[in-house]
């Protein structure tokens, strides 16, 4: 390779870094062209001017934080940056680390055991601060704790099993460098017609397929065109991998079948609003908001304990898991005393295989909390847009590959919702004297996050309601992985059935695929003396002459003993609900207080269970699962998930089936999605979403929200444009 080539390689692999960096480390707030004309608006509401606080709110949320001068103030806080700093001091002394740093694939607060974080009350001293730390040092996995207090690694133990830590962005730089530099890529690209300037890779995870890949990490690179749209998703270099040694830094195999598929055109792929060149055919929607003439209703105390009318919770950012909810209290309705709810939740694990069996394509089976990190690949909410006006933004404290802390800025938001929804009603006909219409409106606290995982953006809320039920989504959106073909029309397409996907563009296959999500909800209804209950709904058949009925439907309660009794596959003819009670906290009426988990939209694993990316999946084989507490388990995929065997997973936990009735116990649930994909998913895919719920059964006296008053015109603002005032 001469000089010029290698100078522009290096100017590609600058720019790569750069942008790289600045996704990671900046905000990412949009830029639109030529927006509209600003509208001034003036507010009142009886003889009460308000002033617009929209812009003074958010102008502050946005303002860069100084986090250097902050302090833990709850056992739960994460790891502040001089916290940090510290443990990679500390590191830099220990004899078994010398005496080169080792790279650091996760560094997060160790948290105390949780009966310490029970006893705990504000005002307290805390508890020891202790940090995680996962780090790869001459290709082994070590596990340390150091004692923040001592300045001591109190431990630190290798892994003997099967799976590496996640990715950092060391890796992918490397993988990204190592490609870009491989000569075989450069013929591939000229034989394309694609230039190395207007080429863009990406990273996918190699999954575990056998022995030929073990004892070496290694990552897929695979290459898009660029030329002309920023949706270099939409145009593969189809048929081209590279997999490449992230440690040795070389390229072990090169891959082109692509010959005689084209590169896909451009053309309409660019979903930005500035690049839209000619109006929506569809009438203009006048600008929404919600108006809080007050101020919110919620606090943020300590820079992480949220109190809402009446919940209170820990919430913070995770660099694997994302947000994370604890400490979820909710207020008894009888007395005002705060009573538990749950102690932990988070998204534990997101698995997504594509379904093709090709060269190019088989190894596509991401586990994306383990391998890339959903807090990781969390950007800057989109004010307005992603969050509505009067939103609180959180940060995240995370760690680079160097032990060193960074900033991700607004990625978790905080917000009252109100869409119209009514919380209770009811009317009554006058005929009988009484002339009734009561309602309430439904107004919830919403806490959010997304992740933008590669071509997929995950949205995640937590929606907390006052009647003590507890709403949590998964949004899906962003771009299709999609495939090249030969084909612009399915009359083309030899065998449609035989295609891994429909054609949803010209010379591209939207790919089929799944998505799950595994939850992991650590109940604490009351305390930790918990049972869980499968209430089943059977039906009876009448005796003769007993009814003019001749079926009916009663319902079954059976406690599981043990975990191979609360294994759940969920089953449209065989309906039950799914109880966590404490046996020993009894309402009025002598029924054990409890929450029940109510799932929503669903789909199933249809994977066969020794495909190798099933069995690294395996906790996908059921919707529900409910094991004792352990605070070493907690990541349904593993520890190490990345080119992991699946021999640390939440299946092979729950093998032991160990005794859960009245124990401190976990509840795991998947959330799944098949995805066929259609022509409305291109360029770009409107959202997509799935829920579930936990709520309340007879963890009230009643109806938790009877007194909740309702709301009229006097108190609500009343706004116009200000030049008509």
């Amino acid at each position: 390779m001469g000089t010029r080539p290698l100078l522009r390689l290096t100017f590609i692999l600058f720019i790569i870094i750069l942008l790289f960096t600045c996704s990671w480390y900046s905000l990412n707030l949009p830029v639109f062209s030529d927006p509209p004309q600003a509208t001034s608006w003036l507010c009142n509401s009886e003889s009460r001017v308000f002033a617009h606080l929209g812009s003074v709110l958010e102008t502050e949320i946005h303002k860069p934080r100084d986090h250097m001068e902050d302090v833990p103030h709850h056992p739960l806080d994460p790891l502040t940056m001089r916290e940090i700093y510290k443990v990679r001091t500390i590191l830099s002394t220990y004899p078994p680390l010398l005496p080169s740093f080792p790279a650091i694939h996760s560094l997060s607060l160790d948290e105390p055991h949780k009966d310490l974080v029970l006893k705990w009350k504000e005002g307290d001293p805390l508890p020891p601060r202790k940090a995680l730390v996962i780090a790869l040092l001459n290709g082994q996995s070590h596990v340390l704790c150091v004692d923040l207090d001592l300045g001591l690694v109190t431990s630190n133990k290798i892994n003997h099993g099967s799976g590496y830590p996640m990715l950092t962005m060391n890796d992918i730089s490397v993988a990204m460098q190592v490609a870009l530099s491989h000569k075989e890529l450069n013929k591939s690209t000229i034989k394309r017609g694609i230039s190395l300037s207007d080429l863009t890779c990406i990273t996918p995870s190699a999954g575990w397929f056998g022995p030929d890949e073990e004892g070496r990490r290694i990552i897929k690179v695979q290459c898009f065109s660029n030329q002309g749209t920023p949706n270099f998703y939409m145009r593969p270099l189809e048929g081209l991998t590279m997999t490449v040694d992230i440690d040795k830094k070389e390229v072990v195999k090169f891959t082109d079948t692509g010959g005689g598929i084209p590169v896909p055109k451009g053309t309409d792929t660019d979903y930005r609003f500035k690049s839209q060149k000619e109006p929506p055919r569809m009438k203009p929607i006048n600008p929404i908001s919600i108006e809080q003439p007050l101020g919110p209703s919620f606090t943020v105390e300590d820079g992480h304990i949220v109190k809402w009318a009446n919940w209170e919770f820990h919430l913070k950012a995770d660099q694997r898991a994302g947000i994370v909810i604890s400490r979820a209290m909710v207020s008894d309705s009888e007395t005002g005393v705060p009573r538990s709810v749950m102690y932990k939740g988070f998204s534990s694990e997101l698995f997504v295989p594509y379904m093709d069996p090709d060269e190019n394509w088989y190894f596509k089976s991401y586990m994306d909390a383990g391998e890339f990190g959903m807090g990781a690949t969390a950007l800057s909410l989109v004010p307005l847009n992603d969050c509505p006006r009067h939103s609180y933004y959180m940060d995240g404290i995370f760690v680079s590959w160097d032990g060193k802390p960074y900033v991700q800025p607004s990625i978790i938001c905080l917000f009252e919702r109100y869409a119209g929804d009514i919380s209770w009603r009811h009317s009554e006909i006058p005929v009988n004297g009484f002339n009734i219409r009561e309602a309430r409106p439904k107004v919830s606290l919403v806490a959010r996050m997304a992740a933008s995982v590669g071509n997929y953006d995950y949205i995640f809320d937590w929606e907390f309601q006052t009647d003590g039920l507890i709403h949590v989504a998964v949004a899906l959106s962003g771009m299709l992985m999609v495939k090249g073909t030969p084909h612009q029309t399915a009359d083309q397409t030899p065998n449609q059935e035989a295609a891994s996907g429909p054609l949803i563009s010209e010379n591209l296959i939207g790919v089929v695929h799944d998505h799950f999500i595994t939850f992991h909800l650590d109940m604490d209804i009351d305390d930790t003396n918990n049972t869980f209950v499968k209430v089943n709904l059977v039906k009876e058949e009448t005796l003769p002459g007993q009814s003019p009925r001749k079926s009916y439907l009663k319902a079954k309660r059976n406690t599981a003993k043990t975990e191979d009794d609360a294994r759940i596959k969920l089953k449209l003819y065989e309906p039950s609900e799914f109880h966590v009670i404490n046996p020993s906290r009894r309402s009025r009426l002598g029924n054990p207080a409890g929450y029940k988990i109510v799932p929503g939209r669903n789909a199933a694993s249809l994977l066969d269970h020794l495909d190798p990316p099933q069995l690294r999946s395996a906790f996908t084989n059921n919707q529900i699962w409910v094991t004792p507490y352990n605070r070493n388990e907690q990541w349904a995929g593993g520890l190490f998930t990345y080119q992991s065997k699946g021999d640390d997973t939440l299946a092979a936990w729950s093998k032991r089936n160990r005794a859960i009735e009245k124990k401190d116990i976990v509840l795991w649930y998947t959330l799944g999605f098949h995805h066929i994909p259609c022509q409305e998913d291109f360029p770009i895919m409107p959202t997509v979403s799935s829920s579930f719920e936990l709520k309340p059964v007879n963890f009230f006296e009643s109806n938790p929200i009877l007194k909740a008053a309702p709301m009229f015109e006097k108190d609500l603002p009343v706004c116009r444009p200000a030049t008509s005032a």
